[in-house]
């Protein structure tokens, strides 16, 4: 046990953070608006790009057209990773809350200027130059979004249900992407491909434009996380630590780098894996069954979207399993079931009927449900709070930059190299063997407080439970709870201001 000055540190009940449900209930419904708007955005950009083709290129031919409009989606995951170094290290310094407003109002404006945008017909060449500009804005600020948002829930939830309300951020992420989806499928019904190239391709992203609105004022009502506030306080003593004397310094990039490398790469390993199964089924489904299995376009946006749905409906009982028998056996779950179900999905959708291809797709997105939901809850767990904003925007984003946004590409390219269709169940068994062995590595957080905050109850008799058991309980680390005794006599001599960078 943890000693100071002599004695054993000992919790007490007022050492214990008792999460108020309406401050917890106006967190997460803040944080879920703009992970739905930064999917409804990537679903209704994925599945336009042969509409906008010849709007932003009519002299090119579709390939060429095609090429770019993907090449400009690709762009966005160029610029996550600068995002999420940026955002996550603004986000510890001076807060999630007004962060995460930041990269809403970004996200919001940059997809609603896509709407606006004239075409070739009017700018020339310079339509496209905008367009590529805007989808780096939109990566930009998206790069601060999820890894923002995963971190803020994370915090503001009691420690043995986190798992099930950082859930919710993927189940609005993944129903945006269907909405998305809907919103153009319906439009191309209702106006036709003529009109969708003439002005209708406008309107998914003007609408946009109020939602971001709505969206921005109910992200500025929600607080900031108790555990944020608790180090806020810690580091805004003075320049020096009371005990070593060493100044307290705000850590960039590099220095996050160095001190968190072993947990940064153990959580890029997984959320590479998870997000390649996830990208494979949100942004290669369609493409494949239009281009590989003969569905046209609209059919094949409408066969994912009932599949997102029900898998976004049954992602917070993952959550709430993650919670009853922890992290990693529901993370091996979605590792193995990936293994077991790559080659009976795709032989289904290549029996080529409707009913089987939905098969097929449940399959694949099965696996979905238990992985890349549970890593919201288990990622961030992996760092302190201090740096957990800035190690989960480095470790997240240049993830799925290298890996979720070129699943496609690499998915693509495998079935053209080996003119073999099933090359993509065996790209996704092998991704999901990797992710099992490191899933191994992995700690254990169901259950267990953030590192470097006081644990989060329910109640006040939870708390007192939790003081009484201190000695017992399995689930609490006194040596890595940060005292408040700590800092006691450096906030007797010194002002309150924050370091900054």
């Amino acid at each position: 046990m943890a000693e100071h000055n002599g004695q054993q540190r000992r919790l007490k009940v007022s050492d214990v953070n008792v999460v108020n449900q309406r401050t917890l209930k106006k967190a997460l419904g803040g944080t879920i608006v703009g992970n739905t708007m930064e999917w409804y955005d990537v679903g209704v950009f994925g599945y336009l790009i042969t509409t906008m083709g010849p709007v932003f290129l009519p002299e090119a031919d579709r390939a060429v057209q095609n090429l770019f409009l993907l090449g400009t989606f690709g762009a966005t995951f160029i610029a996550r990773p600068v995002g999420g170094i940026f955002f996550g290290w603004l986000g510890d310094k001076i807060g999630r809350q007004k962060v995460l407003a930041m990269t809403l109002m970004l996200m919001a404006a940059a997809t609603f200027a896509v709407g606006l945008l004239p075409g070739y017909t009017v700018l020339g060449i310079w339509a496209a130059v905008l367009l590529v500009v805007l989808k780096l804005v939109q990566g930009f600020s998206t790069g601060g979004e999820y890894s923002g948002a995963t971190t803020f829930v994370c915090e503001h939830a009691p420690d043995r249900r986190r798992g099930f309300y950082v859930s919710f951020l993927d189940m609005g992420s993944y129903l945006g992407f269907a909405v998305g989806g809907l919103v153009v499928s319906v439009l191309q019904l209702v106006l036709g491909q003529e009109q969708m190239e003439a002005w209708g391709w406008r309107l998914p992203f003007l609408v946009a434009g109020p939602l971001g609105a709505v969206a921005v004022y109910f992200r500025m009502k929600i607080e900031e996380s108790a555990a944020f506030k608790a180090t806020m306080e810690a580091e805004a003593v003075a320049a020096t630590h009371p005990e070593t004397g060493e100044e307290l310094r705000a850590v960039g990039p590099l220095g996050i780098l160095k001190a968190h490398w072993r947990p940064i790469l153990l959580a890029m390993i997984l959320a590479a894996a998870a997000n390649t199964v996830a990208y494979a089924l949100t942004s290669y489904m369609p493409t494949y069954l239009t281009s590989n299995k003969g569905y046209d376009e609209v059919q094949g946006t409408l066969l994912t979207i009932p599949v997102l749905v029900a898998m976004a409906l049954c992602i917070p009982f993952t959550g709430r399993l993650s919670d009853r028998i922890g992290r990693r056996p529901v993370l091996w779950i979605g590792a193995g079931s990936t293994v077991v179900f790559a080659v009976p999905a795709f032989l289904a959708i290549a029996a080529g009927s409707v009913p089987m291809t939905l098969l097929g797709l449940a399959l694949i997105a099965f696996p979905v449900a238990f992985s890349v939901p549970n890593l919201a809850s288990a990622l961030p767990a992996l760092f302190p709070t201090e740096h957990r904003y800035s190690a989960m925007g480095i470790a997240y984003n240049l993830a799925v930059a290298i890996f979720g946004g070129t699943a496609p590409f690499i998915i693509a390219s495998l079935i053209e190299l080996t003119a073999d269709d099933m090359a993509i169940a065996y790209y996704l068994m092998g991704v999901a063997v990797i992710a099992a062995v490191a899933i191994y590595f992995l700690p254990e957080s169901a259950g267990r407080h953030l590192p470097g905050s006081m644990p989060s109850v329910d109640s006040q008799e939870e708390a007192r439970t939790l003081v009484e058991t201190q000695d017992s309980n399995p689930l609490l680390d006194l040596d890595s709870l940060p005292f408040e005794d700590s800092f006691a006599a450096a906030r007797a001599s010194h002002n309150r201001k924050p370091t900054v960078m």
